[in-house]
């Protein structure tokens, strides 16, 4: 009798003892399966891993870039990191990069900052076999795979010509860039000088930076507007610049400035549908995020990228953001 109650006893915790494991794999697997549900590609090899590291995390171009890359990596299946400085930092950008680097990233995606030491780092991950794309601004001389943005230096000629129609080609003007250390800010700034260099009457009066603040945009456009009253122009380099401009002439010169500039955030947009802007060179993050991860699903299916890939930069009027005055401004 007795052995007959132990025996009973042993099934009965056996019974118990195999649903609790059933129960433990089938956490495991809902659990690995909410972590990445798409980490599984049909050919069974792991999913490579993409870390996007931004000029400032929260910036809204930035943001945008992401946005198009992780969408890019749903499609692809790769595991997608997205990493910055809070603040534009040149040194955090080189910091991350070799943190990459070291965490065996698969594949990276950089702006360039024009640095020995970045171009240093992006020719280490090469030799690694970690192929890194730039994103907004090329790396010159070094060894990455491709470059994918705006032609910024183009876009700065794009600038002056616009300057140049709207001016007579006489006149003065002030400029803001983001940051002096920013690659892109500096050609763009280059192709800009050789467009107005042409011009005798034309001159820029000076150029400062915002350093990718609304405030110091305001700031500095101001004090340019103070001392230099003569400055009938103005231009932004930078997606904060012309909002900046625009509180500054609102202070300073309610009347009489004409402001240019970039990128199509929502209040620039409607500052030229006013009248109040004149126009914005528009560029495309998100095509720039999705464009670099489609290079790399290329590239890891075995076909090499073309050297560079340039976005479209387009340019919003106020007759095509629909004036208040049903055409263009006066």
């Amino acid at each position: 009798m007795l052995s007959r109650k132990w025996n009973y006893g042993i099934v009965v915790l056996f019974i118990l003892f195999t649903c609790l494991l059933l129960q433990f794999l089938l956490s495991t697997l809902h659990i690995r399966e909410l972590v990445n549900p798409k980490s599984r590609p049909l050919d069974g090899n792991p999913p490579p891993r993409v870390v996007l590291i931004a000029q400032e995390i929260d910036n809204p171009f930035w943001r945008t870039i992401e946005q198009g890359a992780r969408e890019a990596s749903e499609r692809y299946r790769m595991n997608f990191e997205y990493n910055g400085p809070f603040r534009i930092n040149p040194v955090e950008q080189i910091r991350l990069l070799e943190k990459a680097i070291a965490s065996k990233a698969d594949a990276l995606l950089v702006q360039g900052i024009n640095d020995p030491q970045y171009r240093m780092l992006i020719d280490k991950a090469t030799v690694q076999g970690i192929p890194v794309i730039t994103v907004d601004a090329d790396e010159p001389g070094s060894r990455r795979l491709s470059y994918i943005g705006t032609d910024n230096l183009n876009a700065g000629k794009t600038m002056g010509e616009l300057i140049v129609k709207a001016t007579g080609a006489k006149g003065s003007i002030g400029v803001l860039i983001a940051n002096e250390e920013a690659y892109s800010q500096q050609l763009r700034l280059t192709g800009f000088r050789s467009v107005i260099n042409r011009y005798p009457e034309l001159s820029i009066v000076d150029v400062r930076s915002s350093n990718i603040s609304r405030l110091q945009a305001a700031q500095q456009a101001e004090e340019i507007l103070v001392q230099y009253p003569q400055v009938g122009y103005m231009v932004g380099f930078s997606a904060l610049d012309g909002m900046g401009i625009l509180e500054a002439a609102g202070r300073i010169r309610p009347q009489g400035l004409n402001i240019f500039a970039f990128d199509d955030l929502a209040e620039t947009k409607e500052a030229i549908r006013k009248c109040r802007m004149v126009s914005t060179i528009v560029q495309q993050p998100y095509e720039m995020g999705y464009g670099a991860i489609s290079l790399l699903h290329d590239y890891f299916q075995g076909k090499k990228p073309t050297p560079q890939y340039f976005t479209e930069a387009n340019i919003l009027t106020n007759s095509k953001a629909g004036s208040e005055t049903g055409g263009s401004c006066p």
